[in-house]
């Protein structure tokens, strides 16, 4: 075990109760399963110190602390000593509700006693009755048949959903139709749907709520639009914060603190309004030809826009992103139009003086026309320094294209917002340190320097867990032999682990070449093989292989981290390249120059300790619980042939080490 950064010597009547609940005869000692992991007790203390001199602070946490429990526990009970609202927000929506609908009702029942948790998602996640209403009221000049039999299924479901979110819905409607239902900031208020619309019913919850949980996605929106708020919260007055997953925090605020503007999210809200083809859309009951002709207009001039926006930009046939530069890069023939259409709209809104509803509706188009219309002038005018602007082509004909800008740097704004805001924000993850001192690389890059910072090592035994096996003999990923090694290797270790494999790719087309060369091998095994991407979800596959003990599964990205197969099933993860970052993305492409402004080193700076904190991820799938035992294998000779790969090596857990 490592620690660096914390006296285990509990001081405060709040410290102690924190260090004792986690000890061998603490309130989780009764619990079934319950282990004592000193490890556990020690992050809880360091959280409760944070807390009670509302100080940020960075706390890595090895596989096995348990750290959802112990940064909980100590949150949960300072919100109730000093009433003040904690705010949990982590990674994707899947781990916003285990810690709603798993942990918090665990920590309860431990601390016998009541304190109120609230899940609060995105307000498009929430049916708005009122909406809901109205839409029925106008079936016939909004949908098509198919969508009218949606709706009211959709109707149906409403009756008796608890909480009225997509999550419980058991059929997936059309972005369309449940778009028309959905809560919206105008049309859905209180003083419109009354307190017991699902959206307003959850926002409710959260004002009385002790503990607040969500996701990161969600925070950054909201910490990027709030102002001054009273008594010196982030979103809410007096509140504080805990980021789990910390590590995904940088590019998730870049995003949410960026400006996006989509060819087809325009048109759709446009055609929502009103659908020429099918003359159906939500302005088609006011009965205003000018109104309807306005849209059309706006339609067409959304459509010029952005044909003429690629010709300008002269995107190459299969090429998808390109970094727009200062300078006109195209002529802006839609902002005007947005305006006199949300000028319209606002117009239309007066004539309802005595229908809220509809006056709220009303507005509510008007409103986003007009922040379209920002978003177009913004930005056209390439005119941040501090920003970095791109198009981006989607679908499967390239025939779909967004415009976005995004902070370069999200250090200074995350500085700012987060850590000297004087008050608490703990920023928690089990990949912190990227085989760097005290967590350097990642402090620098979400703007922490001069936070406290408190690493604990996992309670794993890796020396008798785990065993590291580096392929020297491998060619490396640029030589052309590579791909002829590649399979071979491949199945030599799929075959000493009897499958119960992941095999981690960089490159979705290689994942498909060797999945290709590789079946024939594994069905003669009678082993089965699960690709991503291909026939089953994700979540779908997952379960799949943890059922069947000796699958293989091929991932890339997204199953480098977040992904939990404890026992045999999983008993090999072999990384056949090191996670090097591509810079292809204008975002990664405006860091490096940042960098080398600075007269620094992008490699050295970015790109080592970025693939570092990757391949610590993708090396964490394999031991997630004592009982557990296997083999990573990199397939990359450059971790042991150059001089920088004593980093990798580094950050990696200390299990047994073979260079073969």
């Amino acid at each position: 075990m490592e620690q660096s950064g914390i006296d285990t010597a509990p001081g405060t009547g709040f410290e102690q109760y924190v260090h004792h609940a986690f000890g061998p005869e603490g309130i989780f000692s009764k619990a079934k399963d319950f282990e004592y992991r000193p490890e556990q007790q020690d992050m809880a203390l360091a959280v409760a110190r944070a807390l009670q001199i509302d100080a940020p602070l960075l706390v890595e946490a090895g596989t096995g602390v348990g750290k959802s429990l112990g940064y909980l526990l100590p949150a949960v009970k300072f919100a109730m000593e000093y009433e003040r609202k904690a705010i949990i927000s982590t990674h994707t929506i899947n781990l916003q509700e285990q810690l709603f609908n798993k942990d918090i009702p665990l920590l309860k029942k431990a601390m016998r006693c009541e304190f109120s948790a609230a899940l609060l998602k995105g307000r498009q996640n929430y049916v708005c009755k009122t909406r809901l209403k109205r839409a029925m009221a106008q079936m016939d000049s909004l949908f098509t048949y198919g969508e009218s039999a949606e709706l009211r299924r959709i109707l149906d479901w409403s009756m008796t959903c608890p909480e009225g979110t997509l999550t419980e819905m058991p059929f997936r409607p059309s972005i369309k139709v449940w778009a028309m239902v959905c809560s919206e900031p105008h049309a859905c208020t209180l003083k419109n749907c009354g307190p017991n619309c699902p959206y307003q019913v959850a926002r409710k919850r959260v004002q009385e709520a002790n503990v607040v949980v969500l996701n990161h996605t969600l925070f950054f929106s909201l910490l990027a639009q709030a102002e001054d708020v009273k008594d010196g919260g982030f979103i809410y007055p007096g509140d504080f914060i805990i980021l789990d997953e910390a590590h995904t925090i940088e590019n998730i605020a870049a995003k949410q603190m960026g400006i996006q503007l989509s060819e087809s999210a325009l048109q759709y809200e446009l055609t929502r309004m009103y659908n020429p083809r099918t003359q159906k859309g939500t302005l088609k009951s006011y009965g205003n030809a000018d109104l309807l002709q306005r849209v059309m207009d706006v339609q067409d001039s959304c459509g010029l826009f952005f044909e003429q926006a690629k010709d300008d930009i002269g995107f190459s046939e299969y090429q998808k992103i390109v970094r727009l530069h200062q300078g006109e890069w195209t002529q802006d023939i839609l902002s005007l139009p947005l305006a006199e259409l949300s000028t319209a709209l606002k117009n239309e809104s007066g004539r309802f003086e005595d229908n809220t509803a509809a006056k709220d509706e009303l507005n509510d188009l008007s409103s986003r026309m007009n922040e379209a219309r920002d978003a177009v002038q913004s930005l056209m005018s390439v005119g941040s320094d501090d920003h970095v602007y791109w198009a981006e082509r989607s679908g499967a004909e390239l025939n779909h294209m967004s415009i976005s800008c995004a902070p370069v740097e999200v250090a200074p704004l995350l500085r700012e917002k987060l850590f000297q805001s004087g008050r608490a924000a703990i920023l928690a993850s089990a990949t912190l340190s990227a085989g760097d001192d005290q967590m350097k690389y990642f402090a620098g890059r979400v703007g922490a320097h001069g936070v406290h910072r408190v690493q604990i090592g996992s309670p794993f035994d890796y020396q008798k867990q785990m065993r590291l096996i580096v392929s020297r003999s491998m060619p490396e990923p640029d030589n052309p032999e590579y791909k002829n090694e590649l399979p071979r290797q491949i199945q030599h270790y799929i075959e000493m682990s009897q499958g119960r494999a992941f095999v981690l790719f960089t490159s979705y087309k290689l994942m498909l070449e060797m999945a290709a060369k590789i079946r024939p091998f594994l069905e003669e095994k009678g082993w089965n093989l699960f690709v991503q991407g291909q026939e089953m979800q994700r979540s779908a596959m997952l379960k799949a292989f943890k059922e069947d003990t000796h699958s293989v599964l091929f991932g890339t990205d997204s199953f480098w981290t977040g992904v939990d197969v404890p026992g045999e099933s999983l008993s090999n993860v072999i990384v056949t390249r090191l996670p090097f970052e591509v810079p292809d993305h204008p975002m990664v492409e405006s860091r490096f120059e940042r960098i080398r402004q600075r007269g620094g080193m992008p490699f050295f700076e970015y790109s080592l300790p970025e693939a570092a904190l990757k391949l610590r991820q993708g090396v964490g799938r394999l031991i997630r619980t004592k009982s557990d035992q296997g083999i990573v294998v990199i397939l990359d000779s450059r971790v042991v042939t150059k001089s920088y790969g004593r980093r990798f090596i580094n950050s990696l857990p200390k299990g047994k080490l073979e260079i073969v």
